[in-house]
């Protein structure tokens, strides 16, 4: 059986890991650090050494695999047949040649396509959404992604910008997002946007216990620590992640209106908050949407935790190069 290593790249992280073909194995898992700070050469570097790393602790496992080559899910959107990343505003990256430098670094085959697409296919292949016809998916990270499936591809629209949910307007006049428009999903439901609401509301004097948590330094306050004060029962933190259900839920009425999908996948740290999302999340969607749309659309948080955006990229993989 061949092998395909999946790059999942992220604004934060670089998961990658060597995927058995019929998605039986998953060998070689290795996550880093995106070094963005350090320049694009810095994380093309990186993702190149990631690539080496996982290939050798997978053939420890199974010597002598035939490793067909690597799909790459990366962010912002693409040309796909050129294998560039037009604009990636959490990376800082213009017309980047992702594809062909990954290639030439790690001596492999290559392909290009939407970290969210990519995640969303790996739910629909393996994980939360396995099966469903019409799948969108939403990653919440450093940015907002999303993804459109329908019957087992990827929708990609005409110029491979499909699915770009995290920057559809939910206030007009609303925050600035780094994509230089103002009220995107993204800037209100990201990571980086979740804390930066905790952080204004901790500065303007509202009692919480995120203060003792980053021991005074209120500009530590990260999401993951809202989702901890909230799950902890802190009154703010938990009405940070009720608001964040609102954005995420006015959103996905739009989408679920537009394309009354089977399947909605909410992935990412976001779900750490489980219920006390996803309740008042699912509540803002029935309230906006058409009945008949909600009442056919599951809601569900991702199950291939850290890993789906690695299946999908190999499936990507797959379906671009005819790998199975």
């Amino acid at each position: 059986m061949r092998y395909v290593v999946g790059v999942d790249l992220g604004g934060t992280n670089i998961a990658v890991g060597t995927v058995a073909e019929d998605g039986s194995a998953l060998l070689g898992l290795v996550v880093r650090d995106t070094p963005v700070a350090a320049g694009a050469d810095a994380v093309v570097n990186e993702i190149v050494r990631l690539i080496k790393e996982s290939v050798t602790e997978a053939k420890k496992a199974v010597p002598g695999m035939d490793v067909a080559g690597v799909g790459i899910g990366a962010p912002g959107p693409l040309h796909r047949a050129q294998g560039v990343v037009r604009l990636a505003p959490n990376l800082g990256w213009v017309d980047m040649p992702l594809r062909d430098r990954v290639s030439a670094g790690s001596g492999l085959p290559a392909t290009l396509d939407n970290d969210a697409n990519c995640a969303t296919l790996g739910e629909w292949w393996l994980g939360a959404a396995k099966g469903a016809r019409i799948v969108v998916g939403m990653t919440i990270g450093t940015g907002v992604g999303g993804g459109v499936v329908i019957d087992g591809e990827v929708f990609h629209g005409a110029s491979d910008v499909a699915g770009e949910i995290g920057h559809t307007s939910i206030d007009s006049t609303g925050r600035r997002c780094k994509c230089g428009n103002y009220g995107c999903l993204e800037a209100y439901a990201s990571g980086p946007a979740i804390a930066a609401r905790a952080i204004e509301e901790v500065e303007s004097g509202e009692p919480s216990t995120l203060r003792d948590l980053v021991k005074g330094n209120i500009k530590a306050i990260t999401a993951p620590l809202v989702y901890q004060a909230a799950h902890d029962g802190d009154h703010l933190a938990r009405q940070v992640v009720r608001e964040t259900a609102r954005f995420l839920g006015t959103g996905i009425a739009n989408i679920v209106n537009i394309l009354n999908p089977d399947v909605v996948v909410v992935s990412g740290g976001v779900t750490l908050a489980g219920d006390q999302l996803f309740d008042p999340l699912r509540r803002e969607v029935i309230r906006r949407a058409f009945k008949p749309a909600v009442e056919a659309c599951r809601i569900v948080p991702g199950s291939l935790t850290g890993k789906a955006g690695i299946y999908g990229a190999v499936a990507a993989f797959k379906s671009q190069r005819g790998a199975a």
